[in-house]
């Protein structure tokens, strides 16, 4: 089969074959799932003017993504309201879990990145955000039915567990913000500083409940900071209010 499309190195048969393995299907236009691979620390090489990595793949595959994954969880889940979908595609699609999926399907192998920074350190989105530019790159060559088809089959219905995201995957920034709307308190997540630059740039989020300090994170982005930090937060009152009964 790999011998019907038109590959001119070992490079791009290499990659043809692990989409196969991985996806089921060989590409047309490997080019454009090279780009897909290619991370912007080793986008030197330009093209009229254009600096060459997978960013642009990137934010369009999270269009694409998110849309499929709203579709199937609005077919999966007839019955469940709007807030509920919306809390399950952001836990499908987070970037802490589109890491974990891109180690499973073997991304990180793949990504063509700087070898002299360390990808479990400030790289390690780039699987996750492979995976989006990869989403990307079959919709430009296959467009949406074939993009959705083989995103359900090969990677939700195989690689995710939804029973067990809904189950026990736990938004904590979002259960913060319902406690403190009900029980009246003000909470406020503040970027207070960063760490590191570059691709090592890090965020620092504190957490404040009615002006007091509570949770401390830190994080490649601020989105996941935020998480972090709401999970302390979470915990710390967990025993603040074990402490009061038990006192």
């Amino acid at each position: 089969m790999l011998g019907l499309f038109r590959y001119h190195n070992k490079a791009e048969k290499d990659l043809a074959r692990y989409i196969n393995n991985v996806f089921g299907f060989y590409p047309h236009n490997i080019a454009l799932y090279q780009l897909a691979f290619t991370h912007k620390s080793v986008s030197a090489n330009k093209l009229n003017g254009i600096t060459v990595n997978n960013e642009r793949l990137e934010y369009l595959g999270d269009t694409v993504l998110s849309t499929i994954v709203g579709e199937y969880l609005f077919k999966k889940f007839p019955t469940k309201q709007e807030g509920f979908l919306t809390e399950m595609r952001s836990k499908i699609v987070s970037r802490a879990s589109l890491n974990k999926l891109s180690m499973k399907l073997g991304f990180d192998k793949m990504v063509m990145y700087a070898k002299s920074h360390d990808k479990h350190s400030g790289f390690r989105s780039i699987g996750g955000n492979a995976f989006e530019a990869f989403t990307g790159a079959l919709f430009l060559e296959r467009g949406y039915n074939f993009t959705r088809k083989i995103l359900i089959n090969h990677v939700i219905l195989m690689h995710l567990d939804i029973e067990e995201i809904e189950k026990n995957d736990v938004n904590y920034k979002s259960k913060l913000l319902e406690w403190s709307q009900k029980e009246k308190h003000s909470v406020e997540f503040r970027h207070i500083g960063t760490k590191g630059e570059g691709f090592d740039k890090m965020y620092v989020i504190q957490v404040f409940i009615d002006e007091k300090e509570y949770g401390q994170a830190v994080d490649f982005s601020i989105k996941g900071a935020e998480q972090l930090a709401a999970e302390k937060t979470w915990h710390a009152m967990e025993e603040e209010n074990q402490e009061s009964q038990d006192n």
